[in-house]
């Protein structure tokens, strides 16, 4: 692949106020201005293969701060556990601003396709994986994108996107010696930006269940508000082309909340549903396998390792308010995260 230089912005050059105003509404484009000191944003693009044998996570971004900016791709092997953190300097960080496209070095990551050319002299991963029939987030002045009206506050620590419920894969990615096939497989992108990850939260997100096309994701986080904190949720559930939203903000509340090291059950209550949710570790998931090491943010610096299963089981069962189910399924090949002191989600 020839990679096409974009429309570059040097370093703590701001975008046009255009950008800054199209952007609020396309919340898979680059939302930084590079003038921010603490400000971190990544992508998460997960990959699995159609035999599920390979699960290729792969997390391009950028760390904004004064000790050490720099750009990076991070990957986390869904079948192993382990986790490569490949680091830029900051101004091989490049994105356009018409569209959703990042690069990172000669890494390319846009909404139809990624481009790899990693090589830290240790680990190399190349090749090309293309997206197809891709399934957006709707988005409206009301709803602009999955945080709702959340997504005009200008002072949150955390912002989240979804950039794709659900596509299907074609081409192929080398790592080292192996070459992998993803044609056929199923796809899953969203994103993170602000200045640090919450103190404690769940994340949990699979596209694996046994009727195609259906995707589902959960996050349920501490979140500080104008001198307190509370906790928030946002999440979806796509089956049947039908897309359900349940949030904070759509007046949904969290009914049940129970964990214990390897599962989770939460009980959302919204107008119509009732969501029951089962999230559960692979019983591999022990103290002698890698448990996916990531970098996340603290005020934009990468120096805070969380620990991601990519190979979980979610159990979801869906009924109306009397009773009746609605769905129920399990969705395998998922990420699930528990991060920091889980008792603070109860309060």
């Amino acid at each position: 692949m020839k990679i096409r230089r974009p429309f570059l912005l040097k370093p703590f050059q701001r975008p046009s106020n255009l950008y800054d105003l199209r952007k609020v509404f396309k919340p898979h484009w680059f939302q930084g201005n590079r003038e921010d000191k603490k400000y971190f944003e990544g992508w998460y693009f997960k990959n699995v293969s159609a035999d599920k044998k390979h699960c290729w996570s792969f997390i391009p971004g950028i760390s904004l701060n004064d000790t050490d900016p720099h750009a990076f791709v991070q990957a986390i092997d869904g079948q192993s556990g382990k986790t490569f953190y490949f680091r830029y300097p900051a101004d091989e960080f490049a994105f356009t601003d018409d569209k959703f496209e990042v690069w990172v070095g000669k890494n390319y990551f846009s909404s139809e396709k990624l481009y790899l050319d990693l090589d830290d002299g240790d680990h190399r991963f190349n090749g090309e994986i293309f997206f197809e029939d891709i399934t957006r987030y709707p988005v409206s002045i009301s709803r602009p994108g999955i945080m709702g009206w959340y997504r005009y506050m200008p002072f949150m620590e955390c912002y989240h996107g979804v950039v794709s419920l659900d596509h299907g894969l074609k081409g192929y990615l080398n790592h080292g010696d192996q070459q992998i096939d993803f044609s056929d497989g199923r796809g899953y992108i969203e994103k993170d930006w602000g200045s640090s990850m919450p103190k404690a939260w769940i994340w949990m997100q699979t596209n694996h269940f046994d009727q195609p096309g259906t995707s589902f994701m959960l996050s349920v986080a501490r979140i500080p508000w104008i001198g307190s904190t509370f906790t928030g949720f946002l999440g979806f559930f796509l089956h049947d082309n039908q897309l359900i939203s349940f949030a904070t903000y759509t007046g949904a509340e969290i009914s049940e909340l129970s964990y214990t090291d390897r599962e989770v059950h939460i009980t959302i209550t919204g107008h119509k549903y009732l969501i029951h949710i089962h999230g559960v570790k692979a019983e591999h998931h022990d103290e002698n396998r890698p448990k996916g090491g990531l970098k996340a943010p603290v005020l934009g610096n990468m120096d805070r390792i969380i620990h991601e299963s990519i190979d979980a089981e979610i159990h979801v069962t869906i009924t109306d308010l009397e009773g009746n189910e609605v769905f129920k399924g399990t969705g395998r090949h998922s990420g699930l995260e528990f991060v920091g002191d889980l008792e603070l989600l109860k309060l």
